[in-house]
């Protein structure tokens, strides 16, 4: 089964969405598009690479990923292709790749050079760039036919948890918020874990709020369920299926989730100290 993903800060409104479904299809008309989503915030990197890494293994191996975030064409920056995890995944050459492959070595790297005769003209790069190429790997066709290898890919750095072993103390960052309202953190499991060998107890702390217990799952949090609705509302801190340390607010939305009630930002400090 063909299948090509679509990822965008295009939103739902516009047209653009439809033009490159339209384009796909005009191309191949039994491939299988789906959409993982639309509504990045603009131009967002991060939040794009936090999305689509935590979806793209759930698709068959040689699916073709386009990513078309802060992907406007301009002669300047390239189109690139990289090939990881048994997966292409396709965009521009703006950092957001190596974000989302902050801890893999892709398999393959590969500027996109189809479109760079001197007549050729570009005028939306998601419908004349990525979706020819994505057509192309589902029909078999080799990278090497509409690229060339490349080995400079602009990098960006991926925001790291850090242990200060003297103060017994991990500091992690606020990198996603989610349509729940649940704030994500950039501290795995496997680290805290690592951080903790030797230490009993621990306080997780941000703003002037601590938590002194971790969930594996949301529902931890439900000692009692035939008065589950007590616990509505109900702060705690989670390892989400990312793997990642989360504040959540339980049975919380958007408007009264962590984020709201918290006051939390992209780009805040948490604090875990061992003792």
């Amino acid at each position: 089964m063909s299948v090509i993903t679509f990822t965008s800060d295009y939103g739902l409104v516009d047209h653009r969405v439809a033009s490159v479904k339209g384009t796909i299809l005009n191309l191949k008309e039994d491939v299988t598009i789906v959409d993982i989503t639309h509504q990045i915030q603009a131009y967002n990197l991060l939040q794009t690479a936090y999305i689509v890494r935590n979806a793209y293994s759930y698709f068959p191996k040689g699916t073709v990923h386009i990513i078309s975030v802060d992907s406007f064409y301009t002669k300047e920056r390239k189109c690139i292709l990289y090939k990881a995890d048994d997966h292409y995944f396709i965009a521009a050459d703006n950092g957001v790749l190596s974000l989302i492959f902050y801890d893999i070595n892709p398999e393959a790297v590969y500027e996109i050079t189809f479109n760079n005769r001197f007549d050729d003209e570009v005028s939306f790069t998601s419908t004349d760039i990525f979706a020819p190429v994505a057509v192309h790997l589902q029909n078999g066709g080799l990278p090497e036919v509409i690229g060339r290898p490349y080995k400079n890919p602009k990098q960006l750095s991926f925001p790291r948890a850090v242990f200060i072993e003297s103060e017994k103390m991990l500091i992690g960052e606020i990198m996603y918020i989610d349509n729940f309202g649940n704030v994500v953190s950039n501290i795995t499991k496997k680290f805290f874990e690592k951080s903790g060998i030797g230490y009993e107890n621990f306080i997780l702390k941000f703003r002037n709020l601590a938590l002194s217990r971790i969930h594996n799952q949301y529902t931890d949090l439900v000692h009692d369920w035939t008065k589950e609705q007590e616990f509505h509302g109900k702060a705690a801190a989670v390892f989400n299926d990312a793997g990642l340390l989360e504040l959540t607010i339980y049975k919380g939305n958007g408007e009264s989730g962590a984020r709201t009630l918290f006051g939390l930002q992209v780009g805040e400090s948490i604090f875990i100290e061992y003792q």
